[in-house]
């Protein structure tokens, strides 16, 4: 069986990710983890305007591999027959430190449900800024019917982007969500045409990449940080990252092609300056 892997292709200013394991539905064993650390610190250093991230075949991801044949799993057998806590607290946090490397980047992330979304694949896809579901694709946050819960930062981001109690609703009773559910609940922003998620993801991605990257920079960290601070700091935070915006003068190319009504030509973020 293929342990998998992750592939980074670089479509003009947008960057797919695909997660390549389909005949294990794209869990995510050890290679596949390595794969993605791989893939997050490649595009932070040649950052893209935007980034989608998707699965090969008929899933998205069905989550952690908790088959024997995986290294991470033998190893914490041990631990939960010592009733060991330090082996998963090691694991869990050097898979955090691959996700947060991945979710660090400073551009949009936008998840492709082409299929299936289950346990962790389904809290890395919550933790991304979009995501845009085909018609077929079912979310489930099941961990709890495998006595686990959510580890991967994806119960805290359910609960933020949709509140306590419809994260509650899902998370504690494990069960599968639709595209048109998950729409209304607001779980994914979008649902494709059938089998189109990946060309509405990479549509929706190149439309952000035509704006100014600056821009999209800077009022993405304002949106990313909100629900962390308090009304008077989040404002001001806004303020100040729109004061450095326009300083930069992006904004003159952006006012420019308004008024000259052709479409404006930004200029990237050069790797090593940081977005305002």
């Amino acid at each position: 069986m293929s342990e998998g892997t992750v592939q980074v292709e670089v479509r003009g200013h947008v960057a797919v990710i695909t997660l390549d394991r389909p005949e294990r539905k794209n869990a995510l064993g050890h290679a596949m983890w390595a794969g993605l650390g791989r893939a997050a610190d490649e595009l932070h250093a040649r950052t893209p305007r935007a980034v989608v991230l998707t699965g090969a075949g008929e899933s998205f991801c069905a989550g952690m591999d908790v088959n024997p044949d995986n290294p991470q799993v033998a190893k914490l057998v041990g631990a939960v027959a010592g009733r060991d806590a330090a082996p998963g607290r090691a694991m869990l946090l050097e898979l955090h430190g691959v996700l947060d490397r991945l979710f660090s980047l400073p551009v949009p992330i936008v998840a492709a449900l082409g299929g299936l979304a289950y346990g962790g694949g389904a809290e890395i896809a919550t933790r991304c800024d979009l995501r845009v579901a085909d018609p077929r694709a079912t979310i489930c946050f099941s961990e709890v019917r495998l006595g686990l819960m959510p580890d991967l930062g994806g119960g805290v981001a359910l609960a933020r982007l949709l509140g306590p109690g419809r994260a509650a609703d899902l998370i504690l009773t494990a069960r599968k969500v639709g595209a048109d559910e998950a729409l209304a609940l607001g779980l994914v922003n979008r649902v494709s045409a059938p089998r189109a998620s990946l060309a509405d993801a990479v549509a929706l991605a190149d439309t952000i990449a035509g704006n100014g990257p600056r821009a999209v920079r800077a009022a993405l960290a304002v949106i990313r940080g909100a629900t962390d601070l308090s009304w008077p700091d989040a404002v001001a935070g806004e303020l100040e990252a729109a004061a450095a915006l326009i300083a930069s003068g992006e904004c003159q190319v952006g006012i420019g092609a308004f008024l000259g009504r052709s479409t404006p030509q930004f200029v990237d973020v050069p790797a090593a300056a940081p977005a305002p």
